[in-house]
């Protein structure tokens, strides 16, 4: 089944860990929306979504008139499929009634919550815009407008912060009871503020003998609550797993819009620029909006299959992939997978292939060697 996956280039503040591409509002938003508004005229007469995702940045931090004006050019390449599941991510401190309402009209059906943590010196330190009584605020704002799948996004791995810090966050979050929760170990990327501070020796990374006990407590906190552990780092009530990210680690087919958006369409791999000014500049022109493209040749394509497949618990079936792609996994790294299987990355078992929890803490490691 097709994504549409739609980029809203606009925060607030940009948080110090995140190198997601964004810029400040700053006026910019009629020029944005027109802009996506000629991309999603271009999109193939016979792409019909079946889950629509509306990422960031944060598009919640866009005014109500822009956030209906979003969604309403939106509506037509909705109409032409079947959309099952409709996502909007939100940060507190950005979400109000009237947005959710919104929202909640237009057909979105799941919201994605970016919460991080509920210690006050914890947000401080991620650079985030709220508090944590405006995160619970905004989780009880979602449901009273009437929205029954929400994800909450936390946060571990972050220095400065103990077992039992993150002990009083899964608490909290439990407390509220999501029905999705994406649980992800701090990432120092290149170019963030927090990765210069810690080049410049003002932090330092937790060990990883205490990322993973960590990563061992999220998975032992949350499967005791009775969210499945379905992959790297998420975790679902039973039948609640985000479908829009499943067509990722399926290695799906879906189309990104929006600057820094990428695609994967009919075995052609593109992506737009990450410049709002060149995207929008580009569309005013009346040319494509692509700053690359490139055709992925079978076996390069099978590579990418086996790699996002093992982001979920379950793996990858043996036979599936064969049928699927063509390709015996096996035959596309066998001397790797044979090493992984040996030092107890990999296993097989039951005509699948998947990471073991050893291999789950160190997926990076394991899917550099498949690359």
């Amino acid at each position: 089944m097709p994504g549409l996956y739609i980029h809203v280039p606009f925060c607030v503040r940009k948080c110090k860990y995140c190198d997601f591409y964004s810029v400040p509002l700053d006026g910019a938003t009629p020029r944005f929306l027109a802009a996506l508004e000629r991309e999603l005229r271009q999109l193939p007469l016979d792409f019909a979504p079946d889950t629509v995702y509306i990422g960031g940045g944060t598009p919640t931090s866009m005014e109500p008139e822009a956030l209906k004006q979003l969604v309403d050019i939106l509506k037509p390449v909705v109409a032409r499929g079947r959309v099952i599941e409709w996502t909007c991510e939100a940060n507190p401190g950005t979400l109000t009634r009237e947005k959710a309402d919104i929202l909640k009209a237009a057909g979105v059906n799941r919201m994605s919550l970016g919460v991080q943590s509920f210690s006050a010196e914890t947000l401080a330190f991620l650079g985030r815009i709220h508090s944590s009584a405006e995160a619970v605020d905004s989780y009880q704002l979602l449901r009273d407008a009437g929205f029954d799948n929400i994800n909450v996004d936390l946060m571990y791995g972050i220095p400065g912060c103990s077992r039992e810090d993150l002990e009083d966050d899964l608490g909290r979050v439990r407390q509220l009871a999501p029905e999705h929760i994406a649980a992800y170990c701090l990432i120092f990327e290149e170019g963030t503020p927090l990765t210069q501070m810690r080049d410049a020796g003002r932090l330092e990374e937790l060990d990883d003998d205490e990322q993973l006990d960590q990563y061992r407590l999220v998975r032992a906190d949350l499967g005791a609550a009775g969210y499945h552990h379905y992959e790297i780092s998420n975790f679902a009530k039973p039948g609640f797993e985000s479908r829009h990210n499943l067509l990722y680690w399926s290695a799906g087919e879906y189309i990104g819009c929006g600057p820094a958006a990428h695609s994967h369409w009919r075995g052609v791999r593109f992506g737009n620029p990450k410049s709002l000014e060149e995207y929008c500049a580009a569309l005013e022109a009346g040319r494509s909006p692509r700053s690359f493209e490139e055709k992925l040749e079978p076996e390069a394509k099978a590579r990418e299959m086996l790699i996002m497949g093992l982001r979920r618990l379950d793996g990858i079936s043996v036979g599936e992939f064969r049928r699927t792609t063509g390709f015996d996994y096996r035959d596309l790294k066998p001397a790797e997978i044979d090493w992984l299987c040996h030092i107890g990355m990999l296993e097989e078992q039951d005509g699948r292939l998947r990471l073991t929890e050893k291999g789950l803490f160190v997926s990076d490691s394991v899917f550099a060697e498949l690359v």
